[in-house]
């Protein structure tokens, strides 16, 4: 006991110097950290302070720190003496466990011996057993396959007896059994007999669909099967229309059921296709009597459009599409009518006169396929055919009704060398139309002049056939079932509208010395025909689902240069594709109008000049006049105004006048009210004629193209309406204007000021309170200037 009595006292020791903050001496200080060090002063300044007389009471609370100093080290005695009987039992317990264990380790030592001499005395049985059952897995696997080579065996030779029997229908449901059979063992290793088995099923199946089929073919030879020409109405039928009528439903039906034997062979023995054109879309394979129909007529089409015969000719390419267009629409009836009831009994979801075009149009995919590939080196064969493909599927789908979801030639010229020639070649030949159309005669003059009705846009010929040549390249590249395709041929005329854009400003920067003439007028036009009809592209259903195309597929070609905020536009259809030409073109429009009432300006600027320097102060008064009548040097400026106007109306389209009159009418009136009305000085008479001169003759000849021409003479109306004002209401209009311009200035403004409302209340809403005073200074009529 005397061992941790002695480490309790150390302890307590160490405890009790710990605990002992209040009671430091010089030599502890220097030793403890300076935290405790602050920590005892803190307690000192807080329990004594600086009072002298609190130092009475550092005898209780010496006393008070040792009673919380034995406090702690009874705490920690008791704590320390509490812990070992915790260890002890812990050591207990792991002792107790320790021994579980190694009894644990030597019983498993037992039991591993016996079990390793036990399977040492087992392995011979276990080998010979194993032997055992691998024969026995063996002849098992024997048997299984001996029994199915039995069962093929015996399948064939019921084929046999059924076919010796003309039990046709019993032979067909046997051959199905083996078709069915050999479906099993695809994942079988034995390929020997899925060899024998296929070979089996191949010869039997032979044998009954050549039977099926010389009796079918009979039978169609009855019914005057291929129908070569138009049906002609037979007005007596035969007599054994009937008997035949159920032949050929029997024979139908027979090789509808022989149809799952037929599909099998086909596809072992279809080979991959080496042939460079684009796969179509997958479809089922054509039903089994639609094949044997289609038998006579695929060997027409290779006897006529195959090999050196006359009639297979790459430049004729619409011979052989209008010879199949002839046999689908003259055999839709006896489709309709002999075939297609059976397949409606039969319970099967096919269209008799859908399923031959799908067989004729094999024919005729391989043959254009094979005909693109040897004319891409030839521009005008290879646009004649690519003509005639588009001709052929609008007939297809239109007149024979082909459905859409079905592939019919168009997605061979998806191919990626075919697409690009044909792109190519499309550009090419846009090209040179526009260099001809261009340098043609009449290029410039409408072709529609004399026609009033359907001359409102005034497009003169060349942009008319250029923009038809854009609707014929849409017409052709619209059908076409690739979005992306159909996007490329886009981007192409967005080039070519740019590329004319540039012609046309070659041209008229050519024309712009005499901006009043009628080419640089046509020319005009010509710009603005194009942005009107790209602007109602741009609203067009077809190419709205092509700029949603462009955005879910990121074309960068026809989206390059777009930001975000573009994107976002044209993805909620709030923008179109054609929005950069639109801009060039409205630039280039408002350009050569400005050009042109710049030029109109100038011609009108010269006939002005003898009405600008007339003595408007010197004028007698109205009174003074028996009827006022327009002034003499105004004659010019006027007739110059109204034969401008009405070669305007002549030459400028209906749009584009209305912009341009009303932006000459604006431009004079700035013209009229600077250099005329703000030049000079009036007495009552020259107001009152300057009045007349515009009110009854200017504003006159702008009557004809709108019901209230003043307000486009917003200026020169308001002015004539100050200068007209009688002695009284001037004066008092302009102490008016003087009271609130010093109201302006002592920062006094009203809400609404009341030279502002004077103004308005006389019809003056343009001009300023400032302006109107320079109108007041003009007028020489105030009272002591007579």
């Amino acid at each position: 006991m005397a061992a941790p009595a002695s480490a309790e006292q150390t302890t307590a020791e160490r405890g009790d110097d710990s605990l002992k903050p209040n009671e430091p001496t010089e030599d502890s200080f220097s030793e403890i950290p300076g935290d405790i060090e602050d920590h005892v002063r803190d307690f000192l300044q807080k329990e004594v302070g600086s009072d002298l007389k609190a130092l009475k009471n550092v005898s209780s609370l010496l006393e008070r720190v040792r009673d919380e100093k034995r406090v702690l080290e009874e705490q920690v005695l008791t704590e320390s003496n509490a812990v070992p009987p915790k260890v002890c039992v812990a050591l207990c317990a792991a002792e107790e466990a320790t021994l579980s264990v190694q009894e644990l380790l030597q019983r498993e030592g037992l039991l591993s011996n016996t079990l390793q001499q036990h399977l040492q005395g087992a392995q011979p049985w276990m080998d010979s057993l194993g032997q055992m059952l691998s024969q026995v897995d063996t002849i098992e696997r024997h048997m299984k396959y001996l029994r199915c080579l039995q069962h093929i065996e015996e399948l064939s030779a019921a084929v046999q007896q059924c076919l010796m029997t003309s039990s046709v229908w019993e032979a067909i449901r046997a051959v199905d059994t083996m078709a069915a059979l050999h479906a099993g063992l695809n994942q079988s290793g034995c390929s020997h007999l899925q060899h024998f088995l296929r070979e089996t099923l191949h010869f039997w199946h032979k044998i009954i669909k050549d039977r099926l089929t010389s009796d079918f073919e009979k039978v169609l030879t009855l019914l005057h099967w291929p129908i070569l020409s138009p049906p002609a109405q037979s007005l007596t039928p035969a007599a054994n229309a009937q008997e035949i009528h159920s032949q050929l439903e029997l024979l139908v039906t027979q090789l509808l059921a022989l149809q799952t034997s037929d599909d099998l062979i086909s596809q072992s023995q279809d080979a991959p296709s080496s042939s460079s054109s684009p796969p179509a879309p997958p479809s089922l394979p054509l039903c089994l009597p639609i094949q044997i129909m289609l038998l006579p007529l695929s060997k027409r089409f290779r006897y006529h459009f195959t090999g050196n015969r006359q009639t297979n000719t790459l430049g004729k390419p619409e011979w052989y599409l209008t010879q199949v267009l002839m046999w689908m629409g003259n055999s839709s009836t006896f489709m309709e009518e002999k075939i297609q009831p059976i397949l409606d009994r039969a319970g099967l979801f096919i269209n008799a006169r859908v399923e031959l075009c799908r067989g004729l149009l094999a024919q005729v995919q391989e043959k254009v396929s094979s005909d693109a590939s040897r004319l891409l080196y030839d521009d005008a064969l290879f646009c004649h055919l690519v003509e005639e493909v588009l001709q052929f599927e609008k007939e297809l789908r239109s007149s024979h009704s082909y459905p859409s979801v079905l592939p019919g030639l168009l997605h061979l010229l998806l191919e990626e060398t075919t697409l690009q020639k044909w792109l190519t070649v499309e550009k090419k030949m846009a090209v040179e139309k526009v260099d001809s159309m261009l340098s043609a005669e009449g290029a410039w003059s409408s072709q529609y002049k004399d026609i009033s009705d359907m001359d409102e846009l005034k497009a003169p010929d060349c942009a008319e056939t250029f923009m038809t040549l854009l609707q014929v390249i849409t017409d052709r590249y619209q059908a076409l079932p690739s979005p992306s395709a159909q996007l490329k041929f886009l981007e192409l005329q967005r080039e070519l509208v740019d590329d004319f854009r540039i012609r046309l400003t070659q041209v008229m920067k050519e024309e712009s010395r005499c901006p009043l003439g009628a080419r640089y007028c046509a020319i005009l036009n010509a710009v603005n025909y194009i942005s009107t009809i790209l602007g109602d592209w741009g609203d067009n259903v077809f190419f709205l689902q092509l700029q949603q195309a462009a955005v879910s597929l990121g074309e960068d070609t026809v989206l390059e240069g777009m930001g975000m905020m573009e994107l976002g536009r044209l993805a909620s259809l709030e923008g179109s594709l054609f929005e950069g030409l639109l801009a060039l073109l409205d630039r280039l429009k408002g350009d050569m109008l400005g050009r042109l009432l710049d030029g109109i300006m100038r011609d009108i600027g010269e006939k002005a000049k003898p009405y600008c320097q007339d003595r408007w102060l010197s004028l007698p008064s109205q009174c003074e006049q028996s009827t006022m009548s327009l002034s003499s040097s105004a004659c010019q400026l006027l007739l110059c105004v109204r034969d401008r106007l009405l070669n305007l109306h002549q030459v400028l389209s209906l749009p584009l006048f209305q912009v341009a009159w009303q932006g000459l009418a604006e431009k004079l009136d700035n013209f009229l009210y600077q250099e005329i009305i703000l030049s000079n000085h009036f007495s009552e008479g020259g107001a009152a004629q300057l009045h007349f001169d515009m009110s009854r003759n200017l504003f006159p000849l702008f009557g004809h193209y709108c019901k209230r021409p003043e307000n486009f003479f917003k200026h020169v109306k308001e002015a004539c309406i100050i200068l007209c004002l009688n002695v009284g209401s001037a004066l008092l209009l302009r102490d008016l204007l003087k009271e609130c311009e010093e109201e302006r200035r002592e920062s006094r403004p009203a809400e609404t000021p009341p030279a502002v409302s004077a103004l308005n209340e006389m019809g003056v809403y343009c001009l300023a309170p400032c302006d109107v005073v320079i109108l007041l200074n003009l007028r020489a009529s105030w009272p002591g200037q007579y």
